[in-house]
């Protein structure tokens, strides 16, 4: 009988994202599931750093370096074994992107996997598929990150729809709601600006399947479920927060006359969620309007367990033999 926590490698997973930097630390074995040990995340928001062009100013580059070296000091501290280091939308798009890349490489000493949007969205499908399983049969998963949202659908643990669109929570505040506020003429003007962005995704997104199990990933969608959500308990399982069309279009206009700094004192919206979450809330409903969905359950597995569980398939099983 082989014992799977005896083959244990403490894995660190670095997410270098466009609001947030994070360091997950987990114990890892294959067949296992991930067992989380600490973690360390600095509120970063990339989109605040960027000149007119693009590129990441060098306050922007100070403020990357100093969250990284952060989280590496909690990979020391936990003497991990494995490191996985991911770079999402702000540094695959940025001019410069390149050369910050290399300064975090010389600090980290070893190589960044910069992520296109279409390997987020087939990490982050993984993860919700381990955490469904097979019977939640074709599945859509949502993700709302900081600079962009991705979408994938399919029936298998590879996606057979893997799409992504610059309409990040952060990114959509940045240039259409700059005070994080608006009034319901300003909201309508950023509805449009968004589904301009999710055209291209919505045209080629395959309208004749529809899923059988809608999810959404991220804090986004998880700060908004915890807003206007409800929780969703079943005998077995995990409770989980189900959040539906409705209750979201019958917030976002709320929210959007709430000062920011106001917002905390509501349920599920942290301090680094309050400038954005209007955007977050407008890009989620617009998705979901454009896809037909009615309501989203909120996965607990994202990006970072999407690329644990694929290390663990494709390096941590030689361990086992055949």
């Amino acid at each position: 009988m082989v014992n799977l926590r005896s083959h244990t490698t403490r894995l660190g997973v670095l997410d270098i994202g466009s609001n947030t930097i994070h360091m997950l630390i987990v114990d890892a074995a294959p067949g296992a599931r991930p067992d989380p040990e600490a973690s360390t995340k600095s509120t970063v928001r990339l989109m605040k750093y960027l000149k007119d062009d693009g590129s990441i100013k060098k306050s922007g580059i100070e403020a990357i370096l100093e969250a990284v070296s952060q989280c590496m000091r909690l990979a020391e501290e936990y003497e991990i074994t494995q490191l996985l280091v991911m770079a999402t939308s702000a540094l695959r798009e940025a001019p410069n992107g390149n050369k910050v890349i290399h300064k975090i490489e010389e600090l980290i000493g070893q190589g960044v996997t910069v992520l296109s949007g279409t390997d987020e969205a087939r990490l982050t499908f993984l993860a919700a598929r381990r955490w469904y399983g097979w019977d939640a049969g074709r599945l859509l998963v949502l993700d709302i990150g900081g600079g962009s949202l991705e979408v994938a659908m399919g029936s298998d643990e590879e996606p057979t729809v893997a799409l992504s669109a610059p309409a990040g929570a952060g990114r959509v505040t940045t240039e259409f709601l700059p005070s994080g506020m608006a009034t319901p003429d300003e909201l309508e003007d950023v509805r449009k600006n968004v589904r301009k962005i999710l055209e291209p995704m919505v045209k080629v997104f395959p309208q004749s399947k529809h899923p059988n199990h809608a999810v959404g990933t991220s804090k986004t969608f998880r700060s908004l479920a915890r807003l206007c959500g409800a929780v969703m308990r079943a005998p077995g399982r995990e409770d989980s927060w189900i959040m539906t069309r409705e209750q979201l279009e019958d917030w976002i206009p709320r929210l959007a006359t709430i000062a920011p700094e106001q917002r905390v004192a509501l349920p599920g919206i942290t301090p680094e969620r309050t400038m954005q979450i209007v955007g977050g809330g407008v890009v989620a409903d617009e998705i979901m309007k454009a896809l037909n969905i009615q309501e989203v359950e909120i996965c607990p597995w994202a990006l970072r367990e999407g690329a644990i569980l694929r290390w663990l398939d494709q390096f941590g099983r030689t361990r086992l033999g055949f």
